[in-house]
């Protein structure tokens, strides 16, 4: 699957929640959606983690 098209269902999602279930159900539906692509690149790539950790640590300095 492309990016594009995950985006789109990501959106149709986001929108189903906004729809019937109020702003709430959107935040929640967002939430769990970044937290699932946190977890899919992770486990994807294995060491992207560790990169944005860094870069976190970098603009603390």
């Amino acid at each position: 699957m492309d990016r594009g098209l995950i985006g789109m269902i990501a959106g149709m999602a986001l929108a189903f929640a906004a729809y019937f279930g109020g702003f709430g159900a959107f935040l929640l539906v967002a939430a769990l959606g970044a937290l699932g692509y946190g977890a899919g690149s992770w486990l994807d790539g294995g060491d992207r983690a560790h990169e944005l950790r860094a870069l976190f640590e970098r603009n603390r300095r």
